[in-house]
């Protein structure tokens, strides 16, 4: 079941055109990674996902709604949520005030403040600690886990490894887990290669603001995602939409 539709999208900041003509279609539970170098449009693409950026062409579908001129509120109420690159906390409140503020969407699911305590347990000597004065690694936890409290059908998660030491990575990725095991449909943007490799059912590959690979995960290797990162096969897609 198609949960999320993407046809032919175009963003611009001004005259230049950071996405370009993107069509991708996400299935209900699966794990997709975005890979691409610096600039080939991957942030963008998922901010406009997510609502934060209005596309200058194309649609977003969701559930079988097009959402592409809802607000982000209006998205994270219908069940998408993106976790930002750079955390984006409310620095002067708690890791349970931050948690809590999930909540207010109202949306009816499993996740509560003590659930995302059980899959960070690192947070839980900090619940009453202002962010601002978290390590990088629990702030990343409590930027997920107020994500996860607006019980959401798909995430988006940008570079969520970022400014992280391997350690507080590996930390990070073995909490995960039980989301990726609880069927949310999650759309990652990572560019440790290894990392999206192991986590991820499909590759997609960006350059340049198009689309130049899209396939699964067990059908791609290292190589043919290496050269799609570099345009080592430019104008010869890699793939076909899903």
């Amino acid at each position: 079941m198609t949960l999320l539709s993407i046809e032919n999208l175009d963003v611009r900041y001004g005259q230049f055109k950071a996405v370009r003509s993107v069509s991708l279609k996400v299935g209900a539970g699966e794990v997709v990674a975005i890979i691409g170098a610096n600039g080939a449009g991957k942030t963008t693409l998922l901010r406009t996902l997510a609502g934060a950026i209005r596309p200058a062409g194309g649609r977003i579908l969701f559930k079988g709604e097009d959402v592409t001129a809802m607000s982000a509120y209006e998205r994270v109420k219908s069940g998408m949520v993106l976790v930002p690159e750079g955390r984006r906390l409310f620095a002067r409140m708690t890791v349970e005030e931050n948690l809590e503020l999930g909540g207010l969407v109202k949306r009816g699911g499993d996740w509560s403040v003590e659930r995302i305590f059980s899959i960070f347990p690192n947070l839980v000597k900090r619940r009453h600690a202002r962010t601002g004065t978290l390590s990088g690694g629990e702030q990343q936890a409590t930027a997920i886990g107020r994500a996860l409290m607006t019980n959401p059908d798909v995430v988006f998660f940008d570079e969520i490894s970022l400014g992280l030491s391997p350690l507080v990575v590996d930390q990070v990725y073995a909490s995960l887990a039980e989301l990726l095991k609880s069927g949310v449909t999650v759309v990652l943007v990572e560019q440790d290669l290894k990392r999206a490799m192991a986590v991820a059912g499909r590759a997609v590959c960006m350059l340049e603001g198009q689309v130049v690979l899209d396939r699964p995960m067990p059908e791609t290797t290292r190589d043919e995602i290496t050269e799609a990162y570099f345009g080592l096969k430019r104008g010869q897609s890699l793939g076909g939409a899903h």
